[in-house]
């Protein structure tokens, strides 16, 4: 198939490009220690520089696959499917989610939102950034919103988007990794002076699993 062809196809979501699938424990927020199946979607122009898996930003180094092979794939492993990036919502997950919830899968996705809404999902987890905001309607249909604390500031920064969330949506302060010995403990104080807040913790690094 004609490069250009393709390009066609992953535009209309019918193939993405793939970083990588693999079945294990869900780590933070609200599902912790659920079975599920990931998706990472390559492609990120967000930019955090936190992040642990930077690889994933170029998308042109990760294979256009075909959505059917990825659902085929997933339906093999657990009801529970989380799509992950990178950013999935560059690119359009409509064709993908329908093809999930025909074989009668459950749907969830982490996002920071910097990108419209496309999709039928179960659960939707807002991980918003400070370099590339959320666009539309997504703090109302958010079930789950999910802040990494970095810094103090960040307190602030989560505030600001717990204001935009439906009364459904739980909410969750995360340290980030490299500096959780010294941010846990302002977390810790913070949720206990604000109690709407709970913690969610990277399990997975600890349990030392993907």
């Amino acid at each position: 198939m004609l490069e250009k062809d393709i390009m066609k196809l992953v535009a209309k979501g019918s193939m993405l490009p793939l970083m990588e699938e693999f079945y294990t424990i869900q780590g933070e927020g609200f599902h912790k220690g659920t079975a599920a199946y990931f998706i990472r979607i390559g492609g990120c122009d967000v930019g955090c520089h936190w992040c642990d898996v930077k690889e994933s930003w170029n998308a042109a180094t990760h294979p256009p696959t075909a959505i059917e092979s990825i659902a085929a794939n997933a339906a093999k492993y657990s009801n529970t499917i989380v799509v992950t990036g990178g950013e999935p919502l560059t690119w359009d997950m409509g064709p993908l989610t329908s093809l999930l919830k025909e074989k009668n899968l459950s749907t969830h996705i982490e996002t920071s939102g910097a990108y419209p809404l496309t999709g039928s999902w179960d659960w939707i987890c807002l991980s918003p950034k400070k370099n590339k905001g959320p666009v539309g309607e997504i703090h109302l249909k958010a079930h789950e919103l999910k802040v990494i604390i970095y810094n103090r500031d960040d307190l602030r920064f989560a505030e600001e988007h717990a204001a935009n969330v439906g009364e459904q949506c739980v909410l969750y302060l995360q340290p980030e990794w490299s500096v959780r010995e010294k941010v846990t403990p302002l977390i810790v104080d913070y949720v206990m002076k604000h109690p709407k807040w709970k913690i969610s913790l990277q399990t997975h690094k600890y349990l030392n699993i993907p």
